[in-house]
């Protein structure tokens, strides 16, 4: 690559000389008539480069495109992403085309029409049929390519299938909180900002019974595989953005005003390793808003796994009731009795991270199994 750069250089300090030099000469005639054969001459040479640039240009394209592709991501595990893949390649076909075509009548055009001794420009003022076809025809393809992005994007960002399994990410300076719906009733639990601290980060009201059974995780989303998904959205103090590159999922988490992402992930974490050759290819979710110094940081783990393997997960994770007892002061009266089969016998406080929190029961699983399915 260093050497590429440094022809390249090479080149463009020469065509830097030449343009130079051909201002110099043309500076130096501008008082004084120029002989026809001089500038039959000074024609076929910038005609000549003209086409030798636009064929060079041509050949450093294509390359690039080979070169880059190696870094490209693999196809989405997604069916919008995939929607998504296709519209944006045939967005960049369709402009390619329009460039490649413009840019070689362009360079073409030049080396054509240079001057020649004898003959005379011609006057061409108008011509309605072109203009009308150059007109017509963008326009009809601009107008195809918005309606199909339209589409697409009404479908994206309709509303979730009312199966679709919720889950709650929240987005703080520097890392992700997830909030799982308990096994018992599949649902979240309602939160309030106002309930935020260092035991309840995302801020769950335990006034609402459907909160007792969810848990949290800051390490680690666990989804099922051929399902619609639900991401309910929230941000505790700056912009952030829910980012997963193979799914191509991206929604921006705004402080104050939830947002929401639904998806199908239809492609296992396993299935990925044996499509890419990497035995150690994992899904991560990224922040790609600036959200401050730590931002590099930013980022968990997303493992998607067959509905079996992500139910029996889920029954082995401690809710956070369980494993932070002082939350059961805010349970109301009328409410603590169906509350306190979620609460620890003996009253003592386990690690709140449900993911570290399974490690520490006796069924022996450990973060790494987990995480490897």
């Amino acid at each position: 690559m260093v050497y590429i750069v440094a022809i390249l250089s090479v080149i463009f300090l020469g065509m830097a000389a030449l343009v130079v030099s051909r201002i110099a000469t043309v500076v130096k005639n501008a008082n004084g008539p120029v002989e026809e054969g001089r500038i039959g001459t000074s024609n076929r040479i910038n005609g000549a480069l003209f086409m030798i640039f636009f064929i060079l240009g041509i050949i450093g394209v294509v390359w690039s495109f080979l070169y880059a592709k190696q870094f490209f991501l693999p196809e989405a595990s997604s069916p919008h992403g995939r929607r998504t893949d296709f519209l944006f390649w045939l967005s960049m076909g369709i402009i390619m085309v329009a460039f490649v075509i413009t840019n070689a009548l362009l360079f073409l055009f030049s080396w054509m029409y240079q001057h020649k001794e004898g003959r005379r420009a011609a006057y061409y003022p108008e011509n309605h049929k072109l203009e009308l076809i150059w007109t017509v025809v963008p326009a009809i393809v601009m107008a195809i390519l918005v309606f199909t992005g339209w589409r697409a994007w009404r479908d994206i960002m309709s509303e979730a299938p009312a199966d679709a399994q919720v889950f709650e990410i929240v987005g703080k300076q520097f890392n992700w909180i997830v909030r799982y719906p308990g096994v018992d009733d599949n649902k979240l639990g309602s939160y309030n900002y106002k309930l935020i601290d260092n035991n309840n980060e995302t801020g769950i009201d335990y006034s609402d019974e459907s909160s007792f059974d969810d848990f949290v995780s800051t390490s680690e989303l666990h989804i099922p595989a051929g399902k619609p998904v639900l991401l309910k959205i929230r941000a505790r103090d700056v912009l952030h953005s829910v980012f997963i590159p193979h799914l191509r999922v991206k929604m921006d988490a705004v402080p104050g005003m939830p947002t929401r992402f639904w998806f199908v992930a239809d492609k296992t974490t396993d299935e990925m390793r044996n499509i890419t050759g990497n035995q150690d290819f994992g899904y991560e979710i990224a922040c790609t808003e600036v959200c401050g110094q730590g931002h590099f940081s930013m980022r968990i783990r997303l493992i998607v796994e067959d509905e079996a393997s992500w139910q029996a997960w889920c029954k082995e994770q401690k809710p956070l009731l369980s494993s932070t007892p002082d939350l059961a002061a805010r349970i109301p009266a009328n409410l603590k009795a169906k509350a306190a089969k979620y609460l620890p016998a003996d009253g003592a406080a386990a690690p709140s991270d449900s993911a570290t929190a399974s490690t520490k029961q006796g069924g022996g699983l450990s973060v790494a199994s987990a995480t490897i399915r």
